[in-house]
């Protein structure tokens, strides 16, 4: 899958909102405000249940790496998650 179309898939199931769960938490971590080099996703499976981690660590800037934006799309397709979440910018590490 392209990077942009990737990056629009994730984006366009952002915007929706809270739809109920599944939901899937996106949050990116860089030592820079304006270079994120791991993403963390959470996956909560109902209300109150503990979230399952997956961290993905990238050379370069993550949002910017195929690879990694094209597995997410994938784990939020996979999941069949209702609601997809994402922290504001970048969390420094």
């Amino acid at each position: 899958m392209h990077l942009d179309k990737a990056k629009k898939r994730i984006a366009k199931q952002v915007k929706k909102g809270f739809h109920g769960y599944p939901l899937v938490s996106l949050e990116y971590f860089g030592k820079a405000p304006d270079s994120a080099t791991e993403v963390v996703v959470s996956f909560t499976e109902e209300d109150g249940a503990d979230p399952q981690k997956q961290t993905f660590v990238s050379g370069g800037d993550a949002r910017e790496d195929e690879t990694i934006q094209s597995t997410l799309v994938k784990i939020i397709e996979r999941a069949d998650a209702k609601t997809v979440t994402e922290v504001e910018g970048i969390s420094t590490l």
